[in-house]
């Protein structure tokens, strides 16, 4: 009997389990609002708006192809009675369909891999014409966003116990390993030059590590590549090695040699979703369990040091179920992200240099008070995926 990452954090920590059960029925209670039902998509965002009386309220702000893929991949764990109430009144798997209809119109290579990966994982009969949308968005020889490279090695990972797809997923497992600048375990920006200016070219994001490192630790569960698996644990060893005193995954790092470039803003999508989803599936793979690292990361969802009072109590909590929303991030409010572009042009000539004045001037303490539907689907894909019963 396999015991689920639910069950399992319950046995580490029993109140991190309820602050996950917490969150798992904030994603079902918020998801709904996010949909529009004539658009038969997500909204982009939810964000924060104040009232002329004073009232604060939220708005919906355009919409979503990609953040509707990554819910369908969310919502599949769930009862399908409860992912009706989530895609006005479909299952996931026929939402994924309505997706797939839309293809032919999909110019964005990691929307249509998002979309391919979700008819795998979902039995969608049109994989085969999904994944050759994929194929026709993802030029040879082009460079592309890490991100979206590792998004299409993980919908060909999918796809592989139903479709012959192993050149194309040779092609996609060789370029994103082949993205590494030298020793370093961490991935660039980009896969090759071209797509992000020379200055800043050595600066990658959180994300750049952690779909790289899902996609890697899922193709080795799909058959033996331990190269794959290596690689994605040192990827993850050393974004663990580098997490925060208060659980924080930071967000910029220099690709060349794998320290931090800037740390904030703070994603709460890192903290209950990302980071888990990755990490789960690196030692369901047969990696390293950092489970420590993800308890940590669950933690500051609570207890965010960066909102603390002077007596350590929070002046404004980050969990919101009276709005039906987690606050997205905590940031600096550095005017124009001023202290990022600072670091990353010192560091691309200075590797290790931090410019502390920049911290004791620019403080990590403003709220950014939107939340993306895809922080609930992959907060959903992180705690209810995994080994099943």
């Amino acid at each position: 009997m396999n015991t689920t990452r639910l069950e399992a954090l319950a046995h580490e920590d029993a109140s991190l389990h309820a602050l996950a059960e917490r969150l798992l029925a904030l994603a079902e209670a918020g998801l709904p609002a996010m949909y529009l039902p004539d658009a038969e998509n997500f909204v982009f965002t939810r964000a924060g708006v104040i009232s002329p009386d004073g009232t604060r309220g939220l708005e919906q702000r355009g919409t979503s192809t990609r953040y509707a893929a990554i819910t369908a991949l969310g919502a599949r764990f769930l009862p399908e009675d409860r992912q009706r109430a989530l895609f006005g009144g479909r299952s996931a798997a026929e939402f994924t369909g309505v997706l797939v209809e839309r293809l032919p119109g999909v110019v964005n290579l990691g929307d249509a891999a998002l979309i391919a990966w979700a008819a795998a994982e979902t039995g969608h009969p049109k994989l085969a014409d999904a994944l050759d949308r994929v194929a026709a968005l993802d030029v040879p020889g082009r460079p592309q966003y890490t991100v979206e490279a590792a998004w299409v090695l993980s919908a060909l990972t999918a796809a592989r116990a139903v479709l012959d797809v192993e050149d194309r997923l040779a092609v996609a497992r060789g370029r994103l390993l082949a993205a590494r600048v030298g020793d370093s375990p961490l991935f660039p920006h980009a896969t090759a030059p071209g797509l992000v200016p020379g200055y800043r070219s050595h600066v990658a994001c959180f994300a750049d590590q952690t779909y790289p490192l899902q996609a890697l630790a899922r193709l080795h569960a799909s058959g033996d590549d331990p190269e794959a698996l290596a690689a994605a644990d040192a990827c993850a060893a050393r974004i663990c090695r580098l997490q925060g005193d208060g659980g924080q995954w930071w967000w910029h790092y220099d690709a060349r040699e794998g320290g931090v470039v800037e740390g904030y803003p703070v994603y709460s999508v890192h903290q209950h979703a990302m980071a888990p989803t990755a990490l789960f599936d690196l030692a369901e793979a047969g990696g390293t369990d950092f489970g420590a690292a993800i308890r940590r990361g669950l933690r500051w969802m609570t207890d965010v040091p960066e909102l603390a009072d002077p007596t350590g109590n929070p002046r404004e909590p980050i969990i919101r179920e009276d709005f039906g929303v987690t606050w997205r991030k905590v940031y600096r409010g550095d005017p124009k992200k001023a202290v990022r572009a600072a670091r990353g042009l010192t560091t691309r000539v200075a590797p290790h240099a931090r410019l502390a004045p920049l911290d004791r001037i620019f403080r990590p303490g403003a709220v950014d008070r939107e939340c993306r539907p895809y922080e609930f689907g992959w907060m959903l894909f992180a705690w209810l995926g995994g080994p099943r019963r």
